[in-house]
């Protein structure tokens, strides 16, 4: 009889106890990749002589992380001393409310234009250049995605900080941002997206940015903005890639006496140079995808990006520039063969401090740099 009523009471108190969770373990995922670049520039005498040159480009660390709901996403940059060194790209704290929404808070992607990139070659676009593609800045940014829609409104109190104090922001950063003698602070963006087509593949949106410029001579805010129309196509369904973009922006910062109105300062890999003040963009790109799956090469993609910008400021020569190119996907491996031209663009050019800014009338031409980028991604 004590053993049946022992066997009784056992299984209520084993029916009552309170059920034990599974303990959560972490996740890490570490990841990088290890780049090198070959370039030959139609406006530099030597480098054709000698052939062209082939050497470092980039070797990063990505981390990915979560445990107990919060997640980790990074990734750290080492370049040449020349290009600006070792920095952070991207590196923020994320929390999902649930499989639709989420929260980042740090070094994220402004929700800017088309994203990823507005482009599909390894130069990106010439958004790029004055600071609208794949641009990172330090802030909070929150993503509602339903299918259908989706919205991002973000708060960014300040840009790839590196130096807390009244001196001339660092260039030393992966996106561009407005230095010198300015800092980018307070920012707000809004983005709409509505995807069409029964398989979404159409994405039609619109872009909002505004934000203020401190200038450390009169330690006072001037302003700035920016909106965006685009359109991209892209489904698995279809081997077509489309991207569409026109942008409009203004900077009005607060200069002191004696300062030129018509341009800001803007910085990344370790140099700056001269951008105008106001203007307008527009690109069209187009890839298409060819699968291969061969013992070596899987797919090729051939794509053409063109864009134009054309600086709102008297007596400011426009840029051009246009980028055809393939990527060949080889196991880890991603390679960019690009042959990049540029009117006035201080990457395509001789003209490295004005060729954004007034340019140089009357003796601006086109130049040709052809590039290979080779990278492994582990």
């Amino acid at each position: 009889m004590l053993l049946v009523l022992f066997l009784f009471f056992s299984k209520v108190c084993q029916a009552q106890a309170p059920e034990e969770k599974p303990e959560e373990k972490p996740y890490l995922k570490l990841g990088g990749a290890v780049r090198f670049n070959y370039n030959l520039s139609t406006w530099k005498k030597d480098q054709l002589e000698r052939g062209g040159d082939f050497g470092f480009d980039m070797f990063r660390i990505n981390v990915e992380s979560a445990y107990k709901g919060i997640k980790l996403n990074a990734e750290f940059r080492h370049y040449s001393q020349a290009f600006g060194g070792s920095f952070l790209k991207q590196a923020w704290f994320q929390y999902d409310f649930d499989e639709r929404s989420q929260l980042q808070v740090g070094l994220n992607q402004v929700p800017f234009g088309i994203q990823q990139y507005n482009s599909n070659n390894w130069f990106f676009n010439i958004t790029y250049y004055v600071g609208f593609e794949d641009d990172h800045d330090m802030g909070v940014k929150y993503i509602r995605d339903s299918g259908r829609w989706q919205w991002q409104a973000a708060y960014y109190k300040s840009a790839e900080e590196f130096v807390f104090a009244l001196t001339d922001p660092s260039p030393n950063r992966y996106s561009y941002d407005v230095t010198g003698r300015n800092k980018e602070n307070n920012q707000l963006d809004f983005k709409l997206i509505r995807r069409l087509g029964d398989s979404l593949g159409h994405e039609l949106g619109v872009s909002l940015q505004g934000g203020l410029l401190y200038n450390l001579d009169t330690e006072r805010n001037g302003t700035r903005y920016a909106g965006a129309v685009h359109y991209e196509h892209k489904t698995d369904q279809s081997p077509w890639n489309i991207k569409l973009q026109a942008m409009l922006y203004h900077f009005n910062p607060k200069y002191g006496p004696g300062a030129d109105p018509g341009f800001v300062e803007m910085g990344a890999y370790g140099a700056n140079y001269n951008v105008a003040n106001k203007g307008e963009i527009y690109t069209a790109g187009i890839a298409y995808h060819i699968p291969l799956q061969t013992r070596l090469v899987q797919s090729i993609d051939v794509y053409n990006n063109y864009g134009f910008y054309n600086k709102r400021i008297s007596g400011y020569e426009n840029a051009h520039t246009n980028i055809l190119g393939a990527l060949i996907t080889a196991g880890p491996m991603y390679i960019y063969t690009d042959a990049a031209f540029g009117y006035n663009h201080p990457w395509l050019g001789p003209e490295w401090t004005n060729a954004l800014a007034a340019g140089t009338p009357g003796n601006t031409k086109w130049h040709m740099r052809f590039n290979i980028n080779m990278g492994y991604y582990f």
